[in-house]
C-alpha cells in the first residue's frame, strides 16, 4: 500500500531528549544536588508527569524542591528547557518528505505537557507536524497499544499506510504488532536509507 503518513517520535529523532538521564545528571552537577537521591524520586513520579496527571511544578515539588534550595524554580525550569536542541538535518528531511509525498505527519511521544508545549513553540513544530499524540495530552504512554491506535484513528490511516520512526527499538516492535512498519532511528544516513526501502526517497 502507498505510504500516507509518518508517525514520529520527537526526542532522539528530530530533537534531543527533553529531560533524560544525562540532562538530569548535568542538572544535579550544576545545582549541587545528590544525583542518586534525585534520580530515585524522579523514577517514582516521572510517569505520572508524562501522563499529564501532574504539572511540571508538581513534579519539581516532589523531586527537586522537597526542601529549601539556594536556587529558584525559574532557574531550574530554564535549565530543563535549555536541554532541547534541534537535529536540523532530520527536521529538513521530514519537511521535504512531507511536501514531496503529501504525507500526514503525526508525533507520537512520551513528554510532560510543559516540556512538550515549549518544544512545539520553540522549534515551530506545528509548521510541519499535523497532529500531536503526546502522552501528557492523551494520558497514554508508549508502548501502550492504545496510543498507536489513537494515532491511527486521528490520522485516519491504515497501519499498512504508516512508517513509524523512533529511536527505541521496543516501541517499534510493539507498533509492528499492529502492522505498523517502523524504522529504529540511529542517525540521519541509516534512516534515509531505510526510508528508501519503503519508497520514500528524495
Amino acid at each position: 500500500m502507498k505510504i500516507k503518513a509518518l508517525f514520529l517520535d520527537v526526542g532522539g529523532v528530530f530533537l534531543t531528549n527533553g529531560w533524560d538521564h544525562n540532562s538530569r545528571k548535568l542538572a544535579c552537577k550544576k545545582f549541587g544536588l545528590d544525583f542518586e537521591a534525585t534520580e530515585g524520586l524522579h523514577r517514582i513520579t516521572f510517569d505520572t508527569f508524562e501522563r499529564g496527571k501532574i504539572t511540571l511544578d508538581q513534579y519539581l515539588d516532589r523531586v527537586i524542591f522537597t526542601q529549601k534550595r539556594p536556587f529558584s524554580r525559574a532557574d531550574f525550569k530554564k535549565f530543563i528547557f535549555s536541554q532541547s536542541k534541534p537535529f536540523q538535518e532530520m527536521i529538513d528531511l521530514i519537511i521535504r518528505l512531507k511536501k514531496k509525498y503529501q504525507l500526514k505527519t503525526i508525533v507520537v511521544s512520551n513528554e510532560g505537557k510543559e516540556i512538550n508545549d515549549y518544544r512545539i513553540k520553540k522549534f515551530k513544530l506545528k509548521s510541519f507536524i499535523d497532529f500531536f499524540i503526546s502522552s501528557s495530552i492523551v494520558h497514554l504512554l508508549k508502548p501502550d497499544f492504545d496510543i498507536y491506535t489513537l494515532a491511527l484513528e486521528t490520522a485516519q490511516v491504515a497501519p499498512e499506510e504508516v512508517i513509524y520512526i523512533d529511536n527505541i527499538a521496543m516501541y517499534i516492535d510493539v507498533a509492528k504488532e499492529l502492522k505498523i512498519s517502523g524504522i529504529c532511528h540511529h542517525d540521519y544516513k541509516t534512516t534515509v536509507n531505510a526510508l528508501k526501502k519503503h519508497g520514500l526517497s528524495l
